[in-house]
């Protein structure tokens, strides 16, 4: 039956037309954006972890930035550690010269003097972004240093940062207190491994040596200096306490490389992680173009078919009223 109020077959197409455009405009949204889940309508689960592991990520981007901090701050540190141990085999040198009979040893004094002075520019300016390492002021520098390391989520959905340790107060392999600082700027002199008489002691020396005066110098300190008076005995503890010294500014420059070796590996797992985290959420919300390509053609030929379709049930009427015009 066919009737000029309701025409079925018009309607039917104008729905067909409509489902046709509402999947043509979705493939369009996908391959303009690149996404199948844009929002949380797209598909909510999807959505919602892919929004959380974004989030994530850029907390680990700031983690990488950390790490490049603390990288350029231990990369500083331990470029002044093998710079200054070069110059204790230098006032190690000499010490050694200085035991020669008929030697000017205020000659040699002076030389010292040159090096222990570079020894504390060396030292002072081992700063990163106003930050050293090797450098005792105040009480807090005592305090064991810490390096942000990664962001961690747990499986319950909370969050905490892991750290890594640059030891203060817990040296290898020597006993003295606060042994990581060269020198101390702040206080009696006994945080500084080159401002602190305890490696005198170590080297089972006679006097309370020496190498750098710290802002106040305990009296039972003595600084090395060398005159003609100097005995063979005093050098020969001299050059222990300076060995001794050595020995732990060597042990400070393993502990930083180590740091450093640390960090470089972290900071290269931190880089490979957020690239792995951007492929998964890829995996679960980004369209897969080929796909999307074909829907698109698809979609448009439908369309066309639609629309032609409509245009035919719309003139159905038109062949009623030349049935009564015949």
């Amino acid at each position: 039956m066919t009737s000029i109020n309701t025409n079925t077959s018009a309607i039917a197409a104008l729905q067909s037309l409509r489902s046709v455009n509402a999947s043509l405009q979705t493939t369009e949204r996908h391959v303009s954006t690149g996404l199948r889940v844009e929002k949380a309508a797209d598909n909510a689960a999807y959505w919602s972890v892919a929004t959380t592991m974004r989030s994530d990520n850029k907390a680990i981007s700031a983690v990488q930035d950390a790490l490049g901090m603390s990288s350029a701050v231990v990369d500083t540190a331990y470029t002044a550690v093998s710079s200054s141990i070069n110059v204790m085999s230098e006032i190690k040198s000499k010490i050694v010269a200085a035991h020669e009979k008929g030697v000017d040893k205020t000659k040699i004094d002076e030389e010292l003097t040159q090096l222990k002075q570079q020894l504390r520019s060396t030292i002072e300016s081992a700063s990163f972004n106003g930050e050293s390492w090797l450098v005792w002021d105040t009480g807090d520098d005592s305090k064991d240093k810490q390096i942000v390391s990664s962001f961690v989520r747990d499986g319950n959905g909370g969050v905490q940062l892991a750290m890594m340790t640059y030891p203060i107060n817990t040296p290898p392999p020597l006993t003295d207190t606060n042994v990581q600082y060269f020198v101390d700027n702040g206080g009696s002199g006994e945080y500084g491994i080159l401002s602190s008489g305890a490696f005198a002691f170590q080297a089972g020396a006679a006097k309370n040596y020496i190498l750098l005066k710290g802002a106040t110098v305990p009296a039972s300190s003595v600084e090395i200096t060398l005159d003609n008076s100097t005995t063979t005995a005093e050098l020969e503890d001299m050059l222990k306490t300076v060995e001794s010294m050595t020995k732990q500014m060597i042990a400070v420059g393993a502990t930083l490389g180590s740091l450093s070796k640390r960090i470089d590996m972290q900071a290269s797992f931190a880089r490979d992680l957020s690239e792995s985290i951007d492929s998964g959420i890829g995996r679960l919300v980004d369209a897969n173009m080929e796909e999307e390509s074909s829907r698109l053609s698809a979609a448009q030929t439908r369309q066309q078919l639609a629309v032609q379709s409509l245009s035919i049930a719309n003139g159905a009427p038109r062949n009623i009223l030349n049935l009564f015009q015949g």
